[in-house]
């Protein structure tokens, strides 16, 4: 499976244009994260474009994503990519074993809740954030309410990654990433 033919499966099933930049955020920090611990990129790229590629036929937890599997099976997807989509649903209770499903899991709700701070930010940027904006942001409950903070702490600690750590590195892989709608500061005047 590669990324051309996950692309290929998202847009047949995802119509939104905010939930694929959903999944283009996951997949910048997935495919950041193979990088740096030496990992198939184009594998953790994949998982992240398909991890919701049903959330628009199936967006209830009785559904998404245990019953977009089949769908992924029929169109050739192999049983480790569809396995850690499913991992990252907290409700299936399926063990994340690999380092590829703990990262999806905690890259997940932090890409949605990043791209809504920088969509606040002035020029929609990510440029120059620090953890501890992030963490102010996230105490306040009414800001991307349906964003689960308690996923995006959990999903740093089974990652073995430091929190203010796994904030940045994954806020700069947005930034760096196309498609997804973040300006970049203004260059600065000499």
């Amino acid at each position: 499976m590669n990324r051309e033919q996950a692309w290929s499966i998202l847009t047949e099933f995802v119509q939104s244009e905010s939930l694929r930049k959903h999944c283009l955020a996951v997949e910048a920090a997935m495919r950041a994260y193979a990088r740096k611990y030496g990992e198939d990129e184009e594998e953790w790229s994949v998982v992240g474009l398909l991890h919701d590629f049903d959330f628009e036929i199936h967006p209830n937890a009785d559904k998404h994503p245990a019953a977009g599997a089949p769908l992924l099976r029929e169109r050739g997807v192999p049983e480790d990519i569809v396995y850690a989509i499913q991992t990252h649903a907290e409700y299936l209770n399926l063990p994340r074993n690999s380092r590829l499903e703990k990262t999806l899991h905690a890259v997940d709700e932090l890409a949605g809740f990043l791209v809504a701070v920088a969509l606040v930010r002035p020029g929609r940027t990510l440029e120059g954030i620090e953890a501890s904006s992030i963490k102010k942001k996230m105490k306040d409950k009414a800001f991307a309410r349906a964003v689960s903070r308690d996923d995006i702490v959990q999903g740093a600690q089974e990652l073995g990654e430091p929190f203010d750590e796994h904030v940045v590195f994954v806020a700069r892989a947005l930034q760096a990433a196309s498609g997804l709608g973040l300006g970049t500061a203004e260059p600065a005047s000499s």
